[in-house]
């Protein structure tokens, strides 16, 4: 099969490998759409750290191709997604609330310790495993991480449930936003407009998108934001500050993961207000002590890896069969499997309105 590696830093090839055997808890899945993500640049710069070789991707849509002897519930020839994160979820981790950072299944390699708890090990997609950029992929632990697709929805529908969809809700989720809440959501790519959606689900009243891109934030007012403000031409901190009467925002969160922005979104913060972060950092980061209070000002800072599993999958694409929200509008491009370099190029340069792309194998 083809598939898309990680040769080393600044190079993705299309290769040939061959098609993974299943165990008695896989499944197989050819896919049918699959895209690529921001972590898969921050692997393609060197930024993130993964085995030279390892397919890239982790946001699977297609069809069951062979089920493990185990996997009951499914049926080949079913259409199905599975998150991005896979964890086993007979795992402590798991089972203490946190599966994203499932490493039980490292445990017998000596990666892990004893009790299975690893930092973004739940991800195993292009990350662990082999991912997605392929013409098929392995699903572990098949029965508690395949998601059935609902009839009537299209791939490009769901194409943002694996990943960016559940991140960017993770990222309203852990807002702890209220019902009549003011949320300030720094950067509009694609996991921050769905941050932007989420927040709107949610309750919030006063949904301020912030962003240097116009055309982004226009985006962002379709999803549900209620203030574009473009860093380019105001000074978001004030402006947030006039927007709430001085008081500051109740929640805020940082999309993008660099220090400007993790820095602003805490200081649009009032006291007792949740910063909630779902950038991908690639340097130490500093707190600005003033709006810190000195450590003093009861502020909440949350940090995520996206939710996954089945049940996780089932309740995003309900949103989308009931018409609460329309992801599809982020598919600005489509490319074939054959094309992904060039895809790869187009799209950590953010040329031509990019936001996401499909990739077709």
């Amino acid at each position: 099969m083809r598939a898309a590696a990680f040769i080393e830093k600044g190079r993705i090839e299309l290769v040939d490998k061959p098609i993974p055997d299943v165990g008695p808890n896989d499944a197989l899945m050819r896919i049918t759409t699959t895209t690529i993500c921001g972590t898969d640049i921050h692997i393609l710069k060197g930024e993130y750290p993964v085995a030279p070789g390892l397919t890239i991707g982790h946001e699977p849509v297609g069809v069951i191709e062979k089920l493990g002897s185990a996997v009951q519930g499914y049926r080949e020839g079913q259409r199905v997604i599975a998150g991005a994160i896979c964890p086993n979820f007979n795992s402590y981790a798991a089972q203490d609330g946190v599966p994203s950072q499932d490493g039980s299944y490292l445990i017998p390699e000596g990666k892990c310790g004893a009790h299975g708890y690893k930092a973004t090990a739940g991800w195993r997609f292009g990350n662990w495993i082999d991912g997605t950029q392929a013409e098929y992929v392995l699903v572990p632990d098949a029965e508690a991480n395949l998601a059935p697709i609902p009839d009537g929805l299209t791939d490009t529908q769901v194409l943002m449930c694996p990943d960016i969809m559940s991140t960017g809700f993770k990222g309203a989720e852990n807002a702890n936003i209220r019902i009549g809440d003011t949320v300030v959501v720094f950067a509009q790519g694609p996991i921050g407009l769905c941050a932007t959606a989420g927040a709107r689900l949610l309750g919030a009243t006063t949904i301020i998108a912030v962003d240097g891109n116009n055309h982004r934030l226009d985006i962002a007012r379709q999803l549900g934001a209620d203030v574009a403000l473009n860093f380019r031409e105001v000074d978001v901190v004030e402006e947030v500050m006039k927007l709430t009467g001085g008081k500051g925002a109740d929640g805020s969160i940082e999309a993008l993961g660099t220090q400007a922005t993790f820095a602003q979104a805490m200081k649009v913060l009032r006291p007792g207000g949740t910063l909630s972060s779902l950038g991908v950092y690639s340097e130490d980061l500093h707190i600005p002590l003033e709006q810190f209070a000195s450590g003093l000002g009861d502020h909440t800072i949350r940090t995520a890896l996206c939710p996954g599993g089945k049940e996780r999958m089932r309740r995003l694409m309900n949103v989308i069969a009931a018409n609460r929200l329309d992801l599809g509008l982020m598919v600005t491009h489509e490319r074939g499997l054959d094309d992904i370099v060039e895809a790869y190029d187009l799209f950590a340069n953010q040329r031509d309105g990019v936001l996401k792309i499909a990739i077709i194998p």
